[in-house]
């Protein structure tokens, strides 16, 4: 088995304008490396097998902090154009109200991944990871774990494609510089929902929700929307 840590990248100035990113490469801002900075900190209390990233240089750099944090040379760090953040077309670089104007209502933003896109690259390329690491760890070491610097529509798409419910019951909030837990187990992945005190310990008050400084997140209701047909 292989544990999975998915983190979201620290802050940017684009998060905090409340700027839609997507694709675009806008780095990280000093409140960022910060929250890396604490992130790497806590990952800092257990021992790791590796670090995957998104190539995006606001992932990359969270990654970067957190394996001088965890004590992996920075140049082993994995990048996967895979695991970039989804993409959102014409809604890239607007803010709420820019959103509101130009797509009122439910209307299709051109060029926006659609979710399942989303999981169709990202899923199998965590599962594709994990089998690596358990192909290249002996078995009587235990468990695998990796970490991996993402984005938070990439971690709401795989909360979403592996427990669909989780939202609507419980609420997952995708702070900047959070920890989500994921386990890799017959070929599935699988959600560990904040049953680790690590998890609980990275979401602050501080830190921006995704749900919060995306619009078109918000306007798909987080985890609980209706398939999406608009591509």
């Amino acid at each position: 088995m292989t544990l999975i840590y998915l983190v979201r990248h620290g802050e940017t100035d684009w998060n905090l304008a409340r700027r839609i990113q997507g694709s675009t490469d806008i780095p990280l801002n000093d409140t960022g490396r910060l929250q890396a900075e604490r992130t790497g900190r806590l990952l800092a209390r257990r021992s790791w097998d590796g670090i995957a990233s998104s190539p995006l240089s606001r992932a990359f750099e969270t990654g970067t902090i957190i394996a001088d944090a965890v004590g992996i040379d920075p140049s082993r760090i994995d990048l996967l154009d895979s695991l970039a953040e989804r993409r959102y077309g014409e809604a890239e670089g607007l803010d709420d109200r820019e959103l509101l104007r130009l797509f009122p209502g439910d209307s299709p933003v051109p060029g926006r991944e659609r979710r399942e896109d989303v999981a169709a690259r990202v899923i199998p390329a965590l599962i594709e990871l994990a089998k690596r690491y358990e192909r290249e760890r002996d078995a009587s070491a235990g468990d695998a774990r990796l970490i991996v610097t993402t984005h938070g529509g990439v971690i709401r798409t795989v909360v979403n494609q592996v427990s669909p419910h989780t939202r609507y019951h419980r609420g997952i909030p995708i702070t900047n510089g959070s920890v989500h837990s994921f386990r890799h187990v017959d070929g599935a992945l699988e959600l560990v929902l904040f049953n680790d005190p690590l998890e609980v310990e990275s979401v602050t008050d501080d830190c921006g929700d995704l749900d919060d400084q995306n619009a078109v997140e918000q306007r798909e209701g987080g985890g609980n929307h209706p398939p999406e047909t608009d591509h």
